[in-house]
Parts: structure tokens; sequence; C-alpha cells
């Protein structure tokens, strides 16, 4: 278990707010599994939050099943960051989420996310008026620092501490570094000694568990965020947890399993989106679960042009028709390490 502020989480892993694919429907859906202690949305803006706009009311739907809830905000005026965090807690956040990493230039050209790293200063009283409007604990996610030229996450983080910051997440690059590069396990130790009590949780590059195990190890970080890997195998949750408390990793589920989830998404976008956009998201989201389904091409081109849920289900039920759903994709066994890596996909 791992404990931020007066919210204790069910493990130390947590599900990263990636841009576009961390909404309710697939963190209703992941939740699903074992080993997830907390799940966060989409990065949102407390101005558009306070003026409620379609979108932001969109990346902070949630529903009774989705919990614990991370609502992550980004911002640079103190006032407006104050309410929205007030927001947030009438409406159920179990924690928020400050972004000082996005590098994404329309975040940073609105002196949000990572160009708060530029800010120092700024970026503690943003985060002192976040914490003293709300009860429920507030935590940061940063990078190293704006560039190899300014590593402020050190001393950023031990003055986020002071302010009243629950924990930090650590992501082991920096803004300019984008995701180019190896992640820095040596900067993330650092921001672990810089600080005294809170936890912080190591964030980049766990594609398996036993990167999340080495992240720990290496820096002695209280736990892990991970990100993408957990679109095409999201049970990475259940196999890290596994590793880190029991040594080893169950048997890799079988291809019924990881259909019968792809359809519990899908079910989750048709009900709360429509069917219109269900089977836009799933055009893209195929491609992440066929990662781990084997030889699926009729699959992917069937859902990439479906336009409705009966073609979607068509597709899936030919896939299950022609023998894929009795595949296991590993033996049975506990195993203390985890196969190969997927490609990174295409950005």
């Amino acid at each position: 278990m791992l404990r931020i502020g007066n919210t204790v989480l069910a493990s130390n892993l947590m599900l990263s707010p990636i841009a576009g694919y961390c909404d309710l429907a697939f963190r209703l859906t992941i939740r699903g599994l074992d080993g997830l202690g907390l799940a966060s949305t989409d990065l949102v803006n407390a101005r558009g939050l306070l003026r409620q706009t379609v979108k932001s009311m969109e990346l902070v739907e949630t529903e009774p099943g989705d919990w614990p809830l991370c609502i992550q905000l980004y911002g640079y005026d103190c006032g407006e960051m104050a309410e929205a965090a007030q927001w947030c807690q009438s409406h159920g956040a179990s924690v928020i989420d400050i972004n000082m990493g996005c590098p994404v230039e329309k975040v940073c050209q609105r002196r949000g996310g990572a160009a708060l790293l530029r800010e120092p200063e700024r970026a503690v009283m943003l985060a002192k008026h976040v914490v003293r409007a709300v009860d429920v604990p507030v935590t940061v996610k940063m990078r190293l620092g704006w560039d190899d030229g300014a590593m402020v996450a050190p001393r950023l983080a031990a003055a986020l501490e002071d302010v009243g910051v629950a924990a930090i997440t650590i992501h082991g690059r920096t803004a300019q570094q984008g995701f180019g590069g190896r992640v820095g396990l040596e900067g993330i130790g650092e921001v672990v000694r810089a600080v005294r009590r809170i936890p912080v949780i190591g964030n980049g590059d766990v594609r398996l568990p036993a990167d999340a195990k080495a992240m720990i190890d290496r820096t002695g970080c209280a736990g892990v965020m991970i990100g993408r890997a957990a679109l095409w195998d999201s049970w990475i949750f259940r196999d890290t947890h596994a590793l880190l408390t029991e040594g080893c990793v169950p048997a890799e589920v079988s291809v019924a399993e990881r259909v019968a989830f792809m359809n519990d998404h899908f079910a989750h976008l048709l009900r709360l989106r429509g069917e219109r956009i269900a089977c836009h998201v799933f055009r893209q989201r195929i491609s992440w679960y066929a990662k781990k389904l084997g030889p699926c091409r009729d699959l992917l081109d069937r859902v990439r042009v479906a336009k409705s849920a009966a073609d979607y289900g068509e597709a899936v039920d030919a896939f299950l028709t022609n023998g894929h759903g009795s595949a296991s994709s590993d033996e049975a066994g506990c195993h203390p390490s985890r196969r190969t890596v997927p490609p990174e996909p295409r950005k």
C-alpha cells in the first residue's frame, strides 16, 4: 500500500494521465484488473474547467466505480488553480495533481505544464495556493528540468514539500527531451533524496514489470507510474504488483481474456459516448490491443472501418471463430521477468 496524505492506495502503482487515452471508459475498464492503486484524468485546464467547457467536462467525467480518482490540473493563475481544485474536491477527487511536466507547446505557451520549471518560485506559489484551498492531498507531476542546464527538480521538490504538497511524481527526462532518449534514474534518485517525508513516484520507460522493480531498487522511489505500456498490456499492474510483492510474475493471460477486456472497454465507450464515438476511438485503440493478440490483420482492418457496434461485434466474433480465442500467449507458471517488448507506437 501507499499513503498520499490522508489517502491510502491499494498499491504503489499508478496509471499515468496519458493525453487522449485515459478517459473514464478506459479507467473503468482497467480498474477491473488487479494491481492498480490510482488512476488520473487527462490534464485539464483550470480556466476551462471553471468555465465548464464541453471538453473540460468530458475530461473530468467520473462515476462511483472510478475510485480512487486523481484529477490533474494545469494552469498559471494561482486563483484559478485554487478555485478549480475546490471544484475537483467537491466532485469526488481523492487526489488533485498539478501538472508541471507536460512539454506540449500549447500547454507551455500558456505558461503551464513544464513551463513552470522555468519559474520555480511561481511553481511553489501556485502549489501553495492549491494546497491551502482544499482538504484532499495535492501532488505534483514534473520533469527533471526544462533542459540539461536547468535540472531544478530536487530543489523544487523540496520547496514543494515545504508548502504542503503530499507527493511528487518525477518523469526522468527534461522537457526538451520530450519522450526521446533514456529516462534518467539518477535524476529520479536525486529527487527521492531531496525530500524528507513525502513519497516520490518514478515515471518513464516502464514497459515491463522488471523495469518498475529496477526503478524502485535503483532510485528508492516509493512507487511507479506506468503510461503507454498499460495501453497494450493492461495486466502490467497485476504483473508488476505480483513481482514486487511475491517475487514473480503470473502467466500471461489468454487471447480470449484480452478480447474480453477490449470488449468491456468498447461497451463502456458505447454507454458513455455513443456508437459513433466508440467506433471512432477504437479505430485507433485496436492498434494498441493488437500488439498482444497475435496475427490479427483481418480484425485490424475490420475494426478500423467499423461504423456501428454491430460492425465491431462481427469483427471480433470472426476473430474468435477462427480459433484465436483459445490461444494462450504464454505457458502457465510464475516467471521472474517478462517477455519481449512490443515496438513503440508512432508519435
